[in-house]
C-alpha cells in the first residue's frame, strides 16, 4: 500500500523527522487558502499521486512547454494559477507511464532556501533479511541516472533489525553525506527517526529525495514517498485510513476484496494459479511457448467458490484476455473443490474464451472427472509445459 506525500510526511512528523510546514488542499480555494496559513513568500504547488519523477512529469491538457508537478510560486496568484492548472488534470511522469494519473489532491508547502540536495531511503534486504539504508551526496530528480552512471556515489548501510540503529549507522551516514560538525549530528538523527518509523509503520520501503541541507544549517524532509507491507496493515489502521482507491487500479481493489494477489500485465493470456512460485513458473512458460501472460494472479491456498468465481471475473474484466490458463497443485485446497469452483465460474461467467486447466495433488482424478464431465468446453493438462503448449495453441486456432 501506497500513501500520499503530504501522508507520509504527517507520519514522519509524529516521529521528530523535520519536514517544512506545508497543507494538502483538495480545490483551488482550498490550495490558496493554505498559502495564506503559511509563512511565504515563496511556495511550492505539489501534484499528489502515486508516482514519482513529477517534476518532470508533463500534463496532458496543457501545453508542452507547461511547467511540470512541482512548481514553485512567487505569490498567491501564482499558487492559485498552478492549481487551477494541475487540479483535474493528467500528469504523465516516468512511472505512471503514458496513461498518467489525474490530480485530484495538492499539496502547497512552504519555500526552503536550498544550499544542498542529498538521497536517503531505507528498503527491506530480501537477500540478508536486514534493512538496507541507501544514502547518496546527489539527491533530487536525476537520482535514477546517479544509479546507472555513477553508482560509486551511492553508498548502503546495512542493518541488523535484531540489533536495531546504533550509532555507528548514524555516524556512517553522515560519513557517506560528507557532512561534520552540527550537520553530520543531523543526519545521524534524522537516520535513526527514519529507521524508528520504518520499522514502526512496517514500511516495505521509505524514499527521502531530497534531504536538502538549507542555507542557515538544517536538514530537512523536502520530499518522501512510503509503501507499506499489506500483510502487517491489520496491525495500523491509522495508516489503512490514509488509503486513496482513486489512485489503485480498480481491478486490484476488487482483488484485494476477495483476498485476491491480482497484477494485471500487458500479455493476452489470463493465469490463474496457487502460490506466487507457482504463478511465476507459469507465467515464464507461457512466454517460452510464444505468448505473454495478462496478469498475476495468485489464489491462495484456501480458495473456494467465490474466489475462483472472484478470479475468473478479474480474469475477464482485461479485454486484452484471449484465453485462460489455470494451474492449480491441490495441497491444502484439494483438486476436486477447485475443479467445482472452475466449472460453476466458468458457467456463471459465460466463458467465450478458450480454458486449459492443469490440475495436480490431493483428489486429483475426482477433479479431472468433475472438468471431464462438466459438459463445458475445457481442455485438461497432464503437466504444465502441457498446459502452455495448449493454451498458446487454442488461443492461436480461435486468432
Amino acid at each position: 500500500m501506497n500513501v500520499h506525500e503530504y501522508q507520509a510526511k504527517e507520519l514522519l512528523a509524529k516521529f521528530g523527522v523535520g519536514i517544512p510546514a506545508g497543507i494538502a488542499a483538495l480545490t483551488v480555494e482550498e490550495a490558496v487558502a493554505a498559502a495564506k496559513q503559511l509563512p511565504g513568500p515563496l511556495y511550492v504547488v505539489k501534484a499528489q499521486i502515486h508516482a514519482g519523477g513529477r517534476g518532470k512529469g508533463k500534463f496532458k491538457e496543457l501545453p508542452a512547454d507547461a511547467k511540470g508537478g512541482v512548481r514553485l510560486a512567487k505569490s498567491i496568484e501564482e499558487v492559485e494559477t498552478f492549481a487551477q492548472e494541475m487540479l483535474g488534470n493528467t500528469l504523465v511522469t516516468v512511472q505512471t507511464g503514458e496513461a498518467g494519473k489525474q490530480v485530484n489532491r495538492l499539496y502547497v508547502t512552504d519555500g526552503v532556501d536550498i544550499a544542498k540536495e542529498y538521497y536517503l531511503s531505507l528498503v527491506v534486504d530480501r537477500g540478508t533479511g536486514r534493512v538496507a539504508l541507501i544514502v547518496s551526496t546527489e539527491g533530487g530528480m536525476d537520482i535514477e541516472e546517479v544509479a546507472h552512471a555513477t553508482p560509486e556515489k551511492i553508498t548502503t548501510i546495512t542493518i541488523d533489525p535484531a540489533q536495531g540503529f546504533m550509532p555507528h549507522h548514524g555516524r556512517a551516514v553522515g560519513f557517506a553525506l560528507g557532512l561534520s560538525g552540527d550537520l553530520n549530528k543531523q543526519a545521524a538523527k534524522i537516520a535513526q527517526q527514519l529507521y524508528t518509523a520504518f520499522v514502526a509503520l512496517d514500511c516495505d520501503m521509505l524514499e527521502i529525495n531530497p534531504l536538502v541541507e538549507t542555507k542557515d544549517g538544517k536538514l530537512l524532509v523536502l520530499d518522501t514517498k512510503m509503501s507499506f507491507d499489506s500483510n502487517s496493515l491489520y496491525r495500523h489502521p491509522d495508516v489503512v485510513a490514509l488509503r486513496d482507491e482513486t489512485e489503485e487500479d480498480p481491478a486490484e481493489i476488487e482483488a484485494s476484496k476477495y483476498d485476491l494477489a491480482y497484477i494485471k500485465l500487458d500479455g493476452d493470456i489470463g493465469c490463474m494459479v496457487n502460490g506466487a512460485g507457482l504463478a511465476m513458473a507459469t507465467m515464464d512458460i507461457i512466454k517460452l511457448n510464444g505468448m505473454f501472460p495478462a496478469n498475476f494472479l495468485d489464489v491462495g491456498g484456501g480458495a473456494n467458490k467465490e474466489k475462483v468465481t472472484a478470479a475468473f471475473k478479474l480474469i475477464l474484466s482485461d479485454p486484452a484476455v484471449k484465453g485462460i490458463l489455470v494451474n492449480i497443485f491441490g495441497g491444502i485446497m484439494k483438486c476436486d473443490i477447485i475443479a467445482e469452483g472452475i466449472v460453476a465460474a466458468a458457467k456463471e461467467v459465460n466463458l467465450q474464451v478458450p480454458l486449459v486447466v492443469r490440475l495436480e495433488g490431493t483428489n486429483v482424478q475426482a477433479g479431472k472427472d468433475i472438468l471431464a464431465n462438466s459438459g463445458l468446453p475445457i481442455v485438461p493438462a497432464n503437466d504444465l509445459g502441457d498446459a502452455a503448449k495448449k493454451i498458446v495453441a487454442e488461443v492461436q486456432k480461435v486468432a
